[in-house]
């Protein structure tokens, strides 16, 4: 009897040493936070609006509609950023993210790049907005200098 509770409670311990966080890299049968898959999808978004406001601005008559659609996008998911990184969830942490230990590292310079990003996208979107596809072209530079900004100092580089 003995025997089997200390069997009984070494699968205990095991278990829950396995569910707890001791600050080590999270191993390949650890499930992914959901937040990592969140900012994924939040960044995609941003990619694929982007995308579409380039494409519509190589048209000889941009929807504006459509390019006012997309900046917003744009914009909401840039001030979604700052709470999709919370610390142990980089790639460093051993989870599938390109976010890199400088995150976490630079918190002041981190939230300065994402600061630029939501006031570049807030001013794309303005631009946007008023219709004019001349200006709108003339702040895809900016906006997108705003994303590389951020993509060089933390995000890794897999190209």
């Amino acid at each position: 009897m003995a025997l089997r509770n200390t069997g009984l409670a070494m699968a205990v311990l095991i278990a829950l040493t396995a569910c707890g966080s001791n600050g080590e890299t999270a191993s390949s049968d650890t499930p992914e936070p959901a937040v990592i898959g969140e900012r994924q999808d939040n960044f995609e978004e941003i990619g694929d609006a982007f995308r579409v406001i380039r494409g519509e601005l190589e048209n000889d008559a941009p929807d504006m509609a459509v390019i006012s659609a997309n900046a917003e996008i744009i914009n909401a998911n840039a001030m979604n950023i700052e709470g999709h990184f919370p610390p142990g969830t980089g790639m460093d942490d051993g989870y599938d993210s390109e976010a890199l230990a400088t995150i976490w590292e630079r918190p002041e310079e981190f939230a300065a790049a994402h600061e630029r990003l939501v006031s570049a996208s807030a001013a794309f979107l303005e631009t946007a907005d008023a219709g004019d596809a001349a200006a709108v072209a003339e702040g895809v530079p900016e906006l997108g200098g705003a994303c590389k900004n951020c993509h060089d100092t933390f995000r890794l580089d897999d190209e």
